[in-house]
């Protein structure tokens, strides 16, 4: 499976690439809206702020296209800040908006924890989920960030994560997915959440 790995100056590609291809996938980087052509899923790593990350995507001109891709149906998926970056907008800096192809805002994490959130953490799922599959009750996954989603509609939330307060660690609405930790850095069982993932893209195709 071709997945674009988007290139906008602020994702850890390197770690990316080399966890997608563990899977399977035919990860291929993609810096500019012909990349998307061909592709039959995409994901938007990131590490940094929000405001320069939508800067740089719409500098690349890659913001209309990666909306008009997922409303076409092709899956997204969105790492740590690529996750935020699919929200309505950010307060972080003086607030930017994003991507938009989920409602709902990124707030900083609450006041009285230490930032950023860094380290191993678990998950508690909220729904039933293919991308939860074979993973023990105790599941750990590497979160680096001190910003987290507020989804306008909680029924996006397939499983979160506590740190001064429960938060979204997974959403999935539709073909589009964000995860809050990085299963890149997650070891085992961030290689298995991206083996789920990439078994229930190729189910969707197959379908």
């Amino acid at each position: 499976m071709r997945v674009a790995l988007i290139d906008y100056g602020a994702g850890n590609l390197r770690s990316a690439h080399r966890a997608l291809e563990a899977t399977g996938a035919a990860p291929v980087v993609v810096s500019e809206p012909e990349g998307l052509r061909d592709a039959q899923a995409i994901v938007v790593p990131g590490v940094g702020a929000f405001p320069p990350a939508m800067a740089a995507l719409s500098a690349a001109g890659l913001v209309e296209p990666l909306r008009a891709a997922a409303g076409s149906g092709i899956p997204l998926i969105g790492i740590c800040l690529g996750m935020q970056l699919l929200f309505d907008r950010s307060e972080e800096g003086s607030g930017a908006t994003g991507l938009g192809l989920l409602a709902g805002e990124v707030r900083r994490l609450p006041s009285g924890v230490k930032v950023p959130h860094m380290g191993w953490n678990t998950l508690r799922p909220r729904a039933e989920d293919p991308i939860l599959l074979g993973l023990p009750e105790l599941a750990h996954f590497y979160f680096v960030h001190s910003y987290v989603a507020a989804p306008a509609d909680a029924s996006v939330v397939v499983a979160e994560a506590f740190y001064g307060a429960w938060f979204p660690a997974i959403v999935r609405s539709g073909a589009v997915w964000g995860l809050q930790f990085h299963p890149e850095k997650s070891s085992r069982l961030g290689a298995q959440i991206l083996h789920n993932l990439l078994a229930i893209l190729t189910a969707r195709r197959a379908g």
